[in-house]
């Protein structure tokens, strides 16, 4: 199916005025030649201005509307006939019917939801449209649990920005293009999710070349962003949508391993922080020691050294403060 775009006269002011005026001359047609009627006269100009009240009206069901970033797509008889999308007021065939699909179908995305909410004191009703909206539309898709490379499960959220750019493939195509392009969301994330670890994790290829690297959720989200983007827009192309971007709006471990897994990572930034602490601590015995050997400040030996060497360590090391012990006895 090709998008046939329509370059129609913006005719519809001037038949809406038309039909206007035709039905008001009906009116008063209807009106005199009912007096006429009454004195015997000939009901020609009655039956006349009857005719033109039945028919005028058929008017203005041709009549469209569309304002930027707007398209119909109509068909007469089944059978599809173009695209409207320049805005401005139209008038086309009566029987021409506009097609939208997903007109009633409500997203968790930006310009058809209200959460099926509406406020105590109002009793609006917004009524759904045949329209197309051309905009860029953001679907915020609902959070999966999903395995990672490793077999944790995570959960993630995505955030993607479309549009439509061939109107006749979204309506003729897919039967509900808002709905297809949510489920295939799903099934890339779900593809490209599975290829990562949460956090760098080594021996793991995230690239497929065969070679380890150090990707990951965590650590890649825009390596990963893109991934999902181009996995989805080979999905969609078919219903004639647009993937600008796709968006990580929520990564986390599922609450079943969360609170194992922060113990993890706690424990991790301890050996961490142990470690620089040792080396550390290393770094200023050595010194202690080289700086008493040059200025022959005291001469010890081997047993001295570790005894003085385990001592620091102890206290250069420690959690809580050293308590000092004064020794006014003798080295030896």
């Amino acid at each position: 199916m090709e998008e046939k775009v329509l370059k129609r006269k913006k005719n519809g002011m001037m038949v809406l005025l038309l039909s206007l005026i035709i039905y008001a001359a009906a009116i008063a047609g209807t009106v005199i030649g009912g007096i006429m009627v009454e004195r015997g006269e000939n009901p020609a100009l009655l039956i006349i201005g009857i005719i033109l009240l039945c028919v005028t009206w058929l008017f203005w069901p041709g009549l469209k509307v569309l304002k930027p970033q707007e398209a119909l797509v109509l068909t007469l008889f089944g059978k599809y006939i173009g695209t409207l999308k320049e805005p401005g007021f139209y008038f086309v065939n009566p029987f021409c019917t506009a097609v939208n699909p997903a007109a009633k179908t409500k997203l968790n995305q930006s310009g058809d939801v209200n959460n099926g909410i509406l406020a105590k004191n109002t009793t609006e009703v917004e009524m759904p449209t045949k329209k197309i909206s051309l905009k860029i539309m953001t679907l915020n898709n609902n959070r999966q649990k999903i395995n990672d490379c490793l077999g944790n499960p995570v959960e993630i959220g995505i955030a993607v920005t479309w549009r439509i750019t061939d109107t006749a493939k979204a309506v003729f195509n897919v039967d509900n293009y808002k709905e297809f392009l949510s489920l295939q969301c799903d099934s890339a994330l779900r593809n490209i999710v599975r290829l990562y670890p949460y956090d760098v994790a080594p021996n793991v290829d995230t690239t497929g070349d065969g070679i380890a690297d150090e990707g990951s959720l965590r650590g890649s989200s825009e390596t990963v962003a893109t991934r999902i983007r181009d996995e989805i827009q080979v999905r969609v192309n078919e219903a004639g949508i647009e993937v600008v971007e796709a968006r990580i709006t929520y990564l986390a471990y599922a609450p079943e391993i969360a609170a194992v897994m922060l113990q993890r990572q706690q424990a991790s930034a301890i050996i961490d922080a142990r470690k620089m602490i040792v080396d550390g601590a290393v770094g200023m015995v050595e010194m202690a020691l080289e700086r008493l050997s040059e200025n022959q400040v005291v001469t010890l030996d081997e047993e001295r050294k570790a005894a003085m060497v385990s001592n620091l360590l102890v206290v250069l090391c420690g959690n809580h403060d050293a308590q000092p012990i004064v020794n006014s006895g003798s080295l030896y």
